[in-house]
């Protein structure tokens, strides 16, 4: 069944993904919308089993390694102000508001506090697929919204840990932040250190494809690690990825991950996030879920923007930036999972939640499309900015 799941995924997948293009949109949204088809929601030719959800698990670590191997270390030491003030005003203004949001809908404190921590989240995997497609991955923009992008999952996940223990939950806060610590420092000294003695050591082995071997040996422990310590395993596997890319074997092992990861590992992730979609009951919820979806979109659009313009962006590159950092995907879906098993959330709260999640994934390539397309010239040229 598995092995028929996955011819179908791919067949629909390459063809939504072109169809997509076509219609002047990035082919991801046509990936995830024709997972929404196959799913149980719509045809039922696809069942979301945990195998379908470690092939998922394994595409957007792949994804965000190869995002990884394309980041230009310069351009990136350059955006660590940029990055800081995306990264938290793409934190203030969904928390802040998306508590309000809470109390207003009748939710206590705590659950109020819980869902504006839940609507600060945000997954750039959908938005690296975006990026690369319109060539704007290793630009200035591009190197901001990565950055962002880690730091707003080290603050949320801390930030979650504190509301934790204050909602009586087991937390040990002082071995949440040390995990944390130790996990980036680790992963810098190793990065730098041990990651070129072992790929150069590894790849002198009388065996075959040695280099991807080893490459990818690097980006599952990292991605393994990250998760253990509580760091979202993308956010390891995206490290993994610029260790590798200070190394000589960058353009060998971006090549064969390339074509491994788009032929197969990449494609199911996207499709089935679409194929995770469960809409039953939600004309009962319908009122709320549009609410919550207005509230997950503009407050990350303007906290996410309105701290690029503060770093120099212009507006159209500072609501690209802020686009990019909507997507909730996957880190939101964890968080969502802790809620509910923390009675923070209600099954229907939960459900909902799901949905507008699912949302915000799916909007945030063609807003990118619109506010990036805006700053080109008719050639398709990015026009320079003065900063």
């Amino acid at each position: 069944m598995l092995i028929l799941e996955l011819a179908i995924i791919l067949v629909a997948a390459k063809i939504a993904g072109s169809i997509s293009v076509r219609l002047g949109q990035p082919s991801v949204l046509g990936k995830l919308l024709i997972g929404i088809v196959l799913g149980p929601s719509v045809l039922g030719l696809i069942e979301e089993t945990e195998t379908l959800a470690e092939f998922s698990q394994i595409g957007v670590i792949l994804l965000m390694f190869i995002a990884g191997l394309e980041t230009d270390i310069d351009e990136f030491k350059k955006t660590g102000k940029a990055s800081t003030l995306v990264g938290l005003g793409g934190i203030a203004v969904p928390l802040l508001l998306g508590y309000a949001t809470g109390l207003m809908l009748g939710l206590t404190g705590i659950q109020s506090m819980f869902l504006g921590l839940l609507l600060s989240a945000t997954s750039v995997s959908i938005s690296v697929q975006a990026l690369k497609e319109m060539n704007q991955l290793q630009s200035r923009e591009g190197a901001t919204i990565l950055g962002a992008a880690v730091i707003d999952d080290v603050v949320v996940i801390i930030a979650l840990a504190f509301l934790m223990s204050f909602a009586g939950g087991d937390v040990n806060l002082t071995m949440v932040i040390l995990k944390k610590v130790l996990f980036f420092a680790g992963a810098l000294l190793v990065g730098w250190k041990i990651v070129p003695i072992f790929l150069t050591r590894f790849s002198s082995l009388k065996v075959t494809e040695t280099v991807i071997s080893s490459a990818l040996i690097v980006c599952f422990v990292f991605a393994y690690l990250a998760e253990y310590t509580g760091v979202a395993a993308i956010i390891g596997a995206y490290i993994a990825g610029v260790a590798i890319s200070l190394t000589n074997f960058k353009h060998e092992v971006f090549e064969k991950v390339e074509t491994i990861s788009y032929s197969v590992f990449v494609p199911v992730f996207f499709t089935s996030i679409g194929v995770s979609a469960e809409f039953g009951g939600i004309s009962e919820h319908l009122g709320l879920i549009v609410i919550l979806s207005i509230v997950a979109i503009l407050t990350k659009l303007i906290g996410a923007s309105v701290g690029a313009k503060m770093a120099g962006f212009n507006w159209n590159s500072s609501l690209g930036i802020g686009s990019a950092m909507v997507s909730r995907g996957e880190v939101a879906l964890i968080i969502a999972a802790i809620g509910i098993e923390a009675n923070l959330l209600t099954q229907d709260m939960f459900a909902v939640l799901v949905v507008v999640i699912l949302v915000t994934t799916i909007v945030t390539p063609p807003m990118m499309k619109w506010f990036f397309k805006k700053q080109q010239d008719p050639n398709g040229n990015k026009v320079k900015q003065a900063i």
